[in-house]
């Protein structure tokens, strides 16, 4: 893993009174020892160790990477509040997107730790492409029959079906019927968008 640059012990913190408690509270909620969670960072321990009692203030680039590790926000480390959102969402009021041929809706607010879509794939006759990364994912199958591979098993879902899987199980999603297939989908991977989760071989790939 690529090390962070630490900042010279000379430079003046810039005061962030909240991120210090924030840091080693999620540490420990998150069940890591010093060391483990420095390593994950790209951190020395002695430098978290430093960051945790003030004595130094993570740099943005730290930031993102301490937000990844504890499954948070940049924003919930700083002690931000969010703002109030709206729990529901109404019909007609999404936007349909495209990514390798697949049609997605966003159906849940954004800036969740889940993140939830209305997904249309279509039949296709090549290969889809297998992921793998970290998180939780959800599907639930609507209309047509959906080929999910999950490792080395495959299974064939009809409408009404559903499967909750680790989402570093290498997985692949398919449509199996002429007419494509249309699933519910909900998934816990906070670093990346909608369009760059498992829909096709055209879809972005950073984050995975």
């Amino acid at each position: 893993m690529t090390e962070l640059p630490e900042e010279p012990s000379g430079a003046p913190p810039e005061e962030l009174p909240t991120v210090a408690p924030r840091l080693r509270d999620l540490r420990r909620r998150s069940g890591l020892t010093l060391e483990t969670a420095a390593r994950l960072v790209g951190l020395s321990p002695a430098h978290l160790s430093r960051l945790e009692t003030n004595q130094r203030q993570p740099s943005l680039p730290m930031l993102l990477a301490l937000a990844r590790t504890y499954g948070t926000t940049v924003s919930d480390l700083l002690g931000e509040t969010v703002p109030e959102r709206d729990p529901v969402v109404r019909a007609g009021r999404t936007e349909p997107s495209q990514a390798g041929g697949w049609t997605y809706w966003t159906v849940g607010a954004p800036g969740r730790a889940m993140q939830a879509l209305r997904v249309h794939v279509p039949q296709r006759t090549q290969s889809e492409l297998v992921r793998v990364h970290p998180g939780e994912e959800w599907l639930y199958v609507l209309t047509g029959q959906l080929r999910l591979t999950l490792g080395a098993a495959a299974h064939l879902l009809g409408p009404g079906d559903a499967a909750h899987f680790d989402s570093l199980t290498p997985h692949r999603i398919a449509a199996a019927s002429p007419g494509g297939a249309d699933l519910l989908f909900v998934h816990t991977l906070l670093q990346s968008g909608a369009a760059e989760l498992c829909l096709g071989d055209d879809a972005p790939r950073r984050g995975l």
